[in-house]
């Protein structure tokens, strides 16, 4: 295991685009992630291929498509296919390559594939957990920088008067997808570590409220309860 790590970063690392929500880093945490989550798993009732789920944790951004390309739900299912000859030259089995594809195609929350693995689950749940948290707070405006996107709407910062539009203001996007990931985690453990870091995304706004000198509206913070 140690080995096929070593070479699973040092390939993607030579192979990945230079964007910092979607790095080296991100992978590693991925992998942190998926890999908290499966211990807790085999300590349970599920057993879990971490050969497979490394490979997915570490290959799932192969290809990475801007949030905003047209083609963006392609993305996983494109990455599962470039896939294939890194795992075949790193000796995995042919049933271990489609299982490692499988868990890449569908960890995209664009895609909207079902995961139909254990593997599958916990990517996924991995890879929104990234998404959350202090982690999860400066990757959405790396992002959010990288496509001139402003942090609110200086009229309405919280969308109290108007609806909710993450096209224009990166902070909707968390009212419309991120804090609504908690609840989406198909794994325990995954939703254990999300509804902590979603709490803490929760406590910035509160605080960004304050500093900008205006109030929470409540529909925030019902979105964790």
């Amino acid at each position: 295991m140690q080995d096929i790590h070593a070479r699973l970063r040092r390939l993607v690392a030579q192979q990945m685009d230079q964007d910092p929500a979607h790095d080296l880093a991100h992978l590693d945490r991925v992998w942190t992630n998926a890999h908290r989550i499966a211990r807790h798993q085999a300590d349970h009732e599920d057993s879990v291929n971490l050969r497979v789920l490394m490979a997915a944790a570490y290959l799932h951004d192969l290809v990475n498509l801007p949030k905003d390309a047209p083609n963006r739900a392609e993305a996983s299912t494109l990455s599962a296919q470039r896939a294939v000859p890194i795992l075949q030259d790193l000796g995995y089995t042919g049933a271990e390559i489609k299982a490692a594809q499988h868990a890449i195609a569908a960890h995209s929350y664009s895609a909207g594939i079902p995961a139909q693995s254990t593997e599958a689950e916990i990517l996924r749940d991995a890879d929104r957990l990234d998404a959350l948290g202090a982690i999860g707070i400066a990757r959405t405006f790396i992002v959010a920088g990288s496509m001139r996107r402003a942090i609110y709407d200086p009229a309405d910062p919280f969308a109290a008067d108007r609806p909710l539009d993450d096209q224009d203001w990166s902070i909707d996007h968390w009212h419309l997808k991120l804090l609504q990931l908690p609840k989406e985690m198909v794994t325990t453990k995954g939703r254990e570590i999300a509804e902590k870091r979603a709490k803490l995304m929760l406590a910035y706004l509160e605080q960004l409220s304050k500093e900008i000198d205006t109030d929470l509206p409540n529909h925030w913070s019902d979105l964790l309860t």
